[in-house]
């Protein structure tokens, strides 16, 4: 398939998710599981991965390991969506219904990236 417009799309949906763990950390803290060690520094390898993947997948060389990337990082990001769901402190707040929602669109967004391989 060749680039089209909405790769360039998910590349920039990535890159501003990425700029957001910089822009309000406190967001993202929140939702991390008690589980996880180093809250602030995960957020922040979150956020730098985000970024780094939208922008490779800009670049014919970097698109495949980008792509493998960004579906690994979203099986990763299931296990917070999960745990958002397994109290109503870990939801942040955020209404079930969308929390719940949120685990399908994980699987949307990698076939999204998994048919431009």
């Amino acid at each position: 398939m060749t680039n089209s417009w909405h790769l360039y799309l998910m590349a920039v949906l990535y890159v501003l998710a990425g700029i957001m763990h910089f822009i309000r950390p406190k967001m993202y803290l929140r939702i991390m599981p008690r589980y996880l060690p180093n809250h602030k520094s995960l957020v922040i390898l979150s956020g730098l991965s985000e970024i780094i993947l939208g922008i490779g997948l800009c670049f014919e060389v970097s698109k495949t390991f980008a792509i493998y990337g960004i579906i690994a990082m979203l099986i990763v990001f299931l296990l917070v969506h999960f745990y958002m769901l397994s109290s109503k402190k870990a939801g942040a707040g955020i209404p079930k219904w969308i929390l719940i929602l949120r685990i399908p669109l994980q699987f949307v967004l990698m076939y999204w990236a998994y048919i431009y391989l």
